[in-house]
């Protein structure tokens, strides 16, 4: 029998760090600190995630900046170790990196890169950061060689040396079980994606978490678990229904990837899948939302008033340290400040 999980913590909520302008990031992420949150998160999408955190970080004393996620195949381990070096210097050790695999067309068509055995991949992608920092930090020989990575060079000139804040923290984000069971063995924590319900957590993600956690002879007492929400506030009845339908969209964007069935097929809506990819195939966009029931919605995000959503926020997550609001705010923009206060019961 397996142990129990340890008491929650106390839940902090980081706020999603998407300025549509890419130099408004900084003080995008002031704002956010300002209103009490405990972290900003960045994205690979349209910018780079990496970017928008070193001017975060000139403008926030006590923020946690993490990249949810920034694409490990899409890079390398030593790329990645200088960026998150330098940023965990910037930050002066308020640094996480974020790491996920992307599916496979975006990684061998978008970015042309190859694509092969994504668990063992990313354990060994992992584990060859370590081995970079641990050879910075050391001044040991670098010798990494996997079967899919390979670090033996490092001369003096291109060693940074030790970093005086260490090394950040690793996050992988993982939804099938055997991702996420990596995300247990090797990583800092496991960043859960937004495509979830508490109950496909409990039944399915967490047993394989306790798996890796327990291969690696590590405690939950240490370990992070990042959920990212989907939360869609408002003030009025129409504002909840208008961050409800932007939501749908989004909702609807991710069921359509095969990838994600497991959990349509928890909830059993497994039907759902090829109708909507075929819908993406033929370019019914604007259809697809309507696909996604109140039945969905409610089951995979949060809706309300500020109070109402963070009463939520904490009821649905507690299996979780932190929480990344991925947010639908169709109330004025203090409304995200009022969540962090109701959470805190302020």
């Amino acid at each position: 029998m397996s142990a129990p999980d340890p008491p929650p913590r106390t839940l902090a909520l980081d706020r999603a760090l998407l300025a549509a302008d890419l130099g408004a990031s900084g003080a995008a992420a002031r704002a956010a600190e300002a209103e009490g949150f405990d972290g900003v998160v960045t994205f690979e999408g349209p910018h780079d995630p990496f970017v928008p955190l070193i001017l975060a970080a000139r403008e926030t004393t006590r923020l946690t900046l993490t990249t949810g996620i920034a694409v490990a195949f899409a890079r390398n381990p030593m790329s990645c170790a200088y960026l998150a070096n330098d940023l965990q210097l910037v930050s002066e050790g308020r640094f996480v990196l974020g790491l996920g695999t992307q599916i496979k067309p975006h990684i061998e068509r978008r970015f042309s890169e190859p694509w092969s055995q994504p668990n063992a991949r990313m354990h060994e992608f992992v584990r060859a950061l370590r081995a970079i920092w641990h050879a910075w930090a050391s001044g040991e020989r670098l010798a990494f060689e996997g079967a899919f990575y390979r670090h033996t060079l490092m001369t003096p000139f291109f060693n940074p040396g030790r970093n005086p804040f260490g090394a950040p923290p690793v996050l992988l984000a993982g939804f099938g079980p055997a991702m996420v069971r990596v995300a247990g063995e090797v990583a800092d924590g496991w960043i859960v994606h937004p495509l979830h319900s508490p109950s496909f957590v409990e039944a399915v993600a967490l047993p394989a978490l306790r798996a890796g956690l327990a291969a690696a002879g590590r405690a939950r007492a240490s370990y992070t678990i990042s959920c990212q929400t989907i939360t869609m506030i408002g003030r009025t009845d129409e504002q909840i229904a208008r961050a409800r339908a932007k939501a749908r969209m989004q909702i609807a964007f991710y069921a359509s990837t095969p990838a994600y069935r497991p959990l349509l097929e928890h909830h059993g809506w497994e039907h759902l899948q090829p109708e909507l990819h075929r819908m993406t195939r033929e370019g019914r966009w604007d259809e697809m939302a309507a696909r996604v029931s109140d039945e969905m919605l409610d089951a995979i995000g949060v809706s309300g008033t500020p109070a109402a959503v963070a009463r939520r926020l904490g009821e649905r997550h507690a299996f979780a340290d932190r929480v990344t609001m991925v947010l639908y705010n169709e109330a004025d923009p203090e409304a995200g400040g009022e969540v962090v206060r109701a959470l805190r019961g302020g």
